[in-house]
């Protein structure tokens, strides 16, 4: 069994629901499947809009209503068995009927509540998936719509329920024993024990086919959106960014939190509790393979696998001289911040224990402070705790990788390409998993901050540079000094002659005797390195250092030259 889910962008219409058809016909060719479908492209934040006119009286819900109809309408009558096409039409006139009375009633009362917005936004995934059926039966694939309410049993938390897995999986099991048709179930929803319609939070779709890849013990979970995969970096803010051919479990949970959005964040655990890979793919581009996610340990070249940012946070700061030597601080700090409902972006305490800091999404600001004004306030009245310092118009940047465990200076590398473009770092994290290093720094330095770390990890020469052996902590007082020489130009190169000159024993030979310590060791010409050319030779490069970083510019993207690493953009 195979777990396909297609986001809203693969069902945008008529053109994309058939290629999400010839997708899962190729897959039912090879096995059985389950289908997980989102809302039409656009059709959730369209019943979100309707859903506040409706509460503002603006009477435009009307018109939102019909143009969802005749989106739906329009595929139906494209893609849908002939035969079916009016039964299929009468059943979305009806579910519409249903739509605009909930709007009705919004309009009267002037308030949406949570409970009735869930029911609105159910709507999405609810018409889509009798759409994406229609299409699968004219497709030659015996297909049905399944209502996940059937099956997906939560709490009553409207606009993200928290899953019941044990009961949910006891329902999905014995539905998918009695139903053998494939079942095209609809994402992002469930209901509570008592039937009450509940969404599972925007990208919950995700999560839908997680759990049902987890209770079915299927044997991979396919995420259909419209990117290649997992990328290194966010290709609106990163021009360089590319398709990582797999990442671990951790990474991808490290990556979406922050800020990368292929897959929703509480996807990764039903899928990693049971070991099932997860694979990103994209819908527009069926014959990539898309990124894996896979348990244990990915083995690179590079220590980080992606940079990710979340764009607007604000930075909170609680600090005083009665926070020192006072066990309980952090725990009514956290309390106050649960009481506010703000979730914690980012976390750093100074050893001193005299401050705090913490980052939170910025729409949570007031309650958190209102909170945390409330928990301290003895402390402030006495001058112990100072008022709650906030700063406004920042962004997270995180770089991922299992791979800075176990590489030295992955840090410092970070923070010295930072100082070289001028961004200014306000907080620092670092777990002590050391699979992620989060920096504050101001919203408007965010794009330039990404680019700059993305360059430093997988600009072309990056990933060989990374392949360089840690150097020892101590070179034998017999072995030459090794130099590497970056820019071989008319200045640069005359440096590398010199240097040449100067210690004449040939690649592998020591030079001088006498003088300092370095001296006595020598030098040697190890790398040299331009524009467009690497060359890295741990023997010494000689007189002839020219004509072999000149091949190492023609040895190109094939193999490299004998006895040199290539590297060219």
């Amino acid at each position: 069994m195979r777990v396909l889910k297609f986001g809203g962008t693969s069902l945008l219409d008529a053109g994309r629901v058939r290629t999400a058809v010839d997708v899962v016909r190729e897959a039912a060719g090879e096995g059985s499947v389950a289908v997980v479908v989102s809302a039409m492209g656009g059709v959730t934040d369209a019943l979100a809009a309707a859903a506040d006119d409706a509460a503002r009286s603006d009477q435009n819900e009307t018109e939102a209503c019909r143009e969802i109809e005749r989106r739906h309408r329009e595929v139906l009558l494209e893609l849908a068995p002939p035969g079916e096409v009016e039964a299929l039409l009468v059943g979305i006139d009806a579910q519409m009927r249903e739509l605009v009375g909930l709007m009705q009633g919004v309009s009267l009362v002037r308030e949406c509540t949570s409970r009735t917005r869930d029911e609105i936004l159910s709507f999405g995934e609810r018409l889509s998936a009798v759409v994406v059926a229609a299409a699968l039966r004219r497709g030659g694939l015996a297909a049905e719509a399944c209502d996940a309410r059937r099956i997906v049993v939560t709490d009553d938390r409207f606009g993200a329920a928290r899953v019941d897995e044990e009961a949910t999986r006891r329902r999905i099991c014995r539905h998918f024993e009695t139903y053998r048709d494939l079942q095209v179930v609809t994402g992002f929803i469930g209901a509570t024990s008592g039937g009450r319609t509940t969404t599972l939070g925007r990208g919950g779709s995700d999560l839908t086919a997680a759990i049902l890849g987890s209770a079915l013990d299927a044997e991979a979970i396919e995420i259909w959106t419209d990117v290649d995969g997992v990328m290194s970096a966010d290709p609106r803010l990163v021009p360089d960014a590319f398709p990582l051919e797999s990442v671990s479990y951790e990474e991808l949970m490290e990556l979406s939190h922050f800020g990368a959005k292929v897959v929703y964040p509480p996807t990764i655990h039903p899928a990693r509790a049971r070991g099932i890979p997860l694979r990103i793919r994209n819908t527009r581009r069926p014959t990539l393979p898309g990124t894996a996610v896979v348990r244990g340990k990915i083995v690179r070249d590079q220590p980080v696998c992606g940079i990710s940012s979340i764009n607007r946070v604000a930075l909170l700061r609680l600090e005083g001289d009665g926070m020192v030597g006072v066990p309980g601080i952090a725990a009514r700090l956290f309390s106050a911040l649960a009481r506010s409902d703000a979730s914690v972006v980012l976390i750093s305490q100074a050893s001193s224990e005299h401050s705090i800091c913490f980052a939170v999404r910025p729409e949570t600001v007031d309650a958190a402070r209102e909170e945390i004004r409330r928990e301290f306030a003895l402390e402030q009245q006495v001058g112990l705790i100072d008022d709650l310092i906030v700063e406004d118009d920042l962004s997270v940047v995180a770089a991922v990788g299992e791979g800075m465990r176990e590489r030295p200076g992955v840090a410092g590398q970070v923070f010295r390409v930072l100082g070289s473009e001028g961004v200014n770092v306000r907080a620092i994290a670092q777990g002590s998993s050391e699979r992620n290093i989060s920096l504050v720094v101001a919203a408007a330095d965010e794009k330039r901050a990404l680019n700059a770390i993305h360059a430093a990890f997988f600009a072309p020469g990056a990933a060989a540079a990374s392949r360089l052996p840690a150097p020892p902590r101590q070179a034998a007082r017999d072995e030459p000094a090794q130099v590497f020489i970056i820019g071989a130009g008319q200045v640069g190169g005359a440096l590398v002659d010199q240097i040449l000159r100067l210690f004449p024993g040939g690649p592998g030979g020591v030079g001088l005797a006498a003088g300092e310590e370095a001296v006595r060791r020598g030098l040697r010409v190890a790398g040299i390195a331009r524009r467009q050319h690497l060359l890295l030779d741990s023997d010494g490069l000689g007189d002839g250092w020219r004509d072999r970083l000149e091949a190492a510019g023609r040895a190109g993207e094939g193999e490299p030259a004998e006895g040199l690493v290539s590297a060219v953009e």
